[in-house]
């Protein structure tokens, strides 16, 4: 098993610090909650999702080679590491499914990144990238299950235990697990972590009552985020002991939470990106009374036309 400390993370932040924002945690009251919801705000975060902290944590922990770095992302990741190479005068080579959204594939696009769009799932996209790596040489940055990638991810949490404390447990969306696996690492028994995935996505729920990984086909509004067909080696270790139970929510769910994010917040976020507020909306997790919740708002990167559709619906 390989370990993901609070040391480790805390060394992470030490060298994104300068690359990466400090993105905001605003409290909201909601009818029948004794406490005020901590929302951290990562959909602000450059590159519009979490992920570039893990992308800058990779590139600045290893020695990128001449031929650049290569990922295979639904989007948001390869987005983010795009991002983090062109900041840092690197070359990259992103693959990304045919599902991914034409928003995340403009955006990698505009970060100078060479874009290849083949595969029906991210797992498809992640065999290109994987040839393309032994080919040309090129640094392979994975989206949730690499070392760095975690820590990276658990910078946030970092973030939101000084800007929050106190926090009993916290919602997060989950994919392919580098987000929750990074936010589990560091707080480890000291909150509740609960893991939120797509009725359609439910990569860890069903690995976690299998007591083991197992491979699903995702499907739904958010797969091009949080369709992973199943969950990282290295995430899944820490989520058996650190996370505490996966609830899942339905389409129509995510919907709402994006509605309510843009009504009460203005703010505009993807499916996935709402997906663990959805949780706390719909009932999917019921808190417990004087029980304090946070919630991660994990990622932005949706088109006009397709938000408009989802908040309308």
């Amino acid at each position: 098993m390989i370990d993901i400390s609070r040391k480790d993370i805390t060394a992470a932040h030490d060298r994104i610090a300068g690359h990466i924002r400090r993105t905001p945690v605003v409290e909201i009251n909601f009818d029948g909650i004794a406490k005020p919801v901590m929302l951290k705000l990562e959909l602000l975060q450059h590159s519009g999702s979490f992920k570039a902290r893990g992308a800058f944590a990779n590139l600045l922990t290893s020695e990128p080679p001449k031929a650049g770095v290569t990922a295979a992302s639904g989007g948001n990741h390869g987005a983010a590491v795009a991002f983090a190479a062109n900041a840092l005068g690197v070359p990259a080579h992103i693959f990304v499914p045919e599902i991914s959204s034409p928003a995340k594939i403009a955006k990698i696009k505009a970060y100078g990144a060479e874009v290849t769009v083949k595969g029906s799932h991210y797992a498809e996209a992640l065999k290109l990238c994987e040839t393309f790596e032994t080919e040309t040489g090129a640094l392979s940055i994975h989206a949730y299950d690499a070392p760095a990638t975690l820590m990276g991810q658990g910078t946030l949490a970092k973030e939101y235990e000084e800007q929050a404390p106190g926090i009993d447990t916290v919602l997060i969306a989950v994919g392919g697990g580098g987000l929750i696996g990074g936010i589990a690492a560091w707080y480890g028994s000291t909150a509740n972590i609960i893991a939120v995935e797509p009725r359609t996505c439910p990569t860890l729920h069903d690995s976690l009552a299998a007591n083991e990984r197992v491979t699903i086909t995702p499907s739904g509004i958010a797969a091009d985020s949080l369709g992973a067909a199943s969950v990282g080696e290295i995430m899944f270790e820490i989520a058996k002991q650190n996370v505490g139970r996966a609830v899942l929510v339905d389409d129509n769910d995510i919907r709402t939470a994006q509605r309510w994010l843009w009504d009460k917040l203005r703010l505009v976020s993807e499916p996935g990106g709402a997906t663990a507020l959805a949780a706390l909306l719909s009932g999917a997790y019921k808190p417990g009374p004087d029980e304090s919740i946070g919630i991660v708002v994990c990622g932005a990167n949706t088109d006009p036309i397709s938000f408009s559709k989802a908040i309308q619906q």
